[in-house]
């Protein structure tokens, strides 16, 4: 692979693409530091200060900083997410959805459609209580975040934040179309990178002032490379289901009868369950974290904290959820039964149609519940050892899942385009003299 990647500059269109997507990626990262007008980003980010270790800080992870000073990307692509688990949830239950998912390309135009609208209905909804919230908010000596308070600054702050997430879910689709790997998932990944080095110096700073002890820091890098071993081994594992394709007579010749596999991942929903569960948890829990003079919205953020285990456990059944609802909306065993059936394939010992597409759902569910809990374990453990070691999130399970698996998805990419590459080149230069 390697060697291949070292091709990359002599494929000017894949060189196309990756500078394509580097610098909408850069443009992210210059919009993240635009406060929000009407704010005094330097108290906001003494304020922010204040609350490490609550569930802010995994919100700002995912926003890639934004949140830290209120910047008009300060929302995230979570929004977005949130919208597509909407649409795609009213697919499987809604008519009028579920027969748009059969129309095809028009079909997929008109839901992509309707996930914008929700964006930014949602990206509204959110932007108004979180202006409201950071309306409250105050220094460490009592100044005001919020400079000219009132529905001057909370409309403003709505369009504002609903602008910047409207921008990034264009960024988003652009980087998707005209870039290389998925432009929503890179946008995620950005953020947590972005906010690597930062992480790292305050592991630092609370190992040289005693916080943190050198033992602990020690275990926390062996635990960190034994989860990343262990993400990268599931990521790439697979259970390949034989395919053979009978032998055809045409003639005096046989054509045919060659045996293939069909590979199914482990994890084949990748790291969408997480990132979808975090955004249908995280948001709401942060609302209350604006809130500390609210009584009831003061003990839900105290109960949803990341290292508690209500928290935990609601996050674990949505990874669940999700990781069955992806790889269903991903994989229909129905769908590549029939697909071979009508190419003459079949699974040795089963019968070809309705019996494949049992035998294929049935290995799925499997595969899908061990995917299923390996993402729980991945997720959920490493918080509570962040919880010991007083360690910022961005060395969770999480983060490192969402940098492992789009590093892996993107290099694939990469590769196929490659190899794509490397073929057309065979059939330009491989010509084959016919007979006179």
């Amino acid at each position: 692979m390697a060697y291949g990647f070292d091709n990359i500059g002599k494929v000017p269109e894949l060189q196309k693409r990756i500078l394509f997507t580097l610098f909408m990626l850069f443009i992210y990262r210059i919009g993240i530091h635009i406060p929000t007008p009407g704010i005094d980003s330097v108290i906001m980010a003494e304020w922010f200060d204040q609350q490490r270790g609550t569930l802010l800080g995994l919100f700002d992870m995912f926003a890639g900083g934004g949140l830290r000073s209120l910047s008009i990307f300060a929302l995230g692509i979570m929004p977005y997410i949130s919208a597509s688990i909407i649409v795609q949830l009213l697919g499987m239950i809604h008519p009028t959805f579920e027969q748009l998912k059969k129309e095809g390309a028009a079909g997929r135009q008109k839901l992509t459609q309707y996930t914008r609208y929700g964006t930014v209905v949602l990206c509204l909804v959110q932007s108004y209580f979180m202006a409201f919230g950071v309306e409250q908010m105050a220094g460490p000596a009592g100044e005001p975040v919020v400079l000219m308070p009132g529905w001057g600054f909370r409309l403003t702050a709505m369009i504002t934040m609903t602008t910047g997430t409207c921008f990034l879910m264009w960024l988003g689709e652009q980087i998707t179309e005209r870039g290389i790997g998925n432009g929503i998932s890179l946008i995620i990944f950005a953020g947590i990178v972005a906010m690597l080095p930062v992480a790292v110096y305050n592991t630092v700073r609370l190992t040289r002032t005693g916080e943190l002890p050198i033992l602990a820091l020690v275990v926390l890098l062996v635990f960190m490379l034994a989860v990343l071993a262990g993400i990268v081994f599931m990521e790439t594992a697979q259970r390949r289901i034989p395919i053979q394709y009978p032998k055809q007579i045409r003639g005096r010749k046989v054509y045919g009868g060659q045996s293939t596999h069909l590979p199914l991942k482990i994890n084949v929903s990748g790291v969408i369950p997480p990132i979808f569960a975090s955004s249908i948890i995280v948001f709401p829990a942060t609302i209350a974290q604006f809130f500390p003079d609210v009584a009831f919205m003061r003990a839900a953020a105290d109960a949803m904290n990341p290292t508690s285990l209500l928290y935990n456990l609601i996050f674990v059944i949505a990874i669940i959820f999700f990781t069955y609802f992806y790889t269903a909306v991903v994989f229909n065993p129905i769908d590549v039964a029939d697909n071979l059936k009508k190419h003459g394939g079949y699974v040795p010992g089963i019968r070809p149609g309705k019996a494949t597409s049992e035998y294929l759902d049935r290995v799925l569910s499997r595969l899908t519940f061990v995917g299923a809990i390996y993402l729980c374990v991945v997720c959920v453990l490493p918080m509570f050892l962040i919880a010991e070691a007083n360690v910022p999130f961005y060395f969770g399970g999480t983060s490192l899942l969402i940098v492992i698996g789009v590093s892996l998805d993107t290099m694939s990419q990469i590769e196929s385009h490659l190899i794509a590459r490397q073929y057309d080149g065979l059939m330009k230069s491989g010509k084959i003299k016919g007979r006179r």
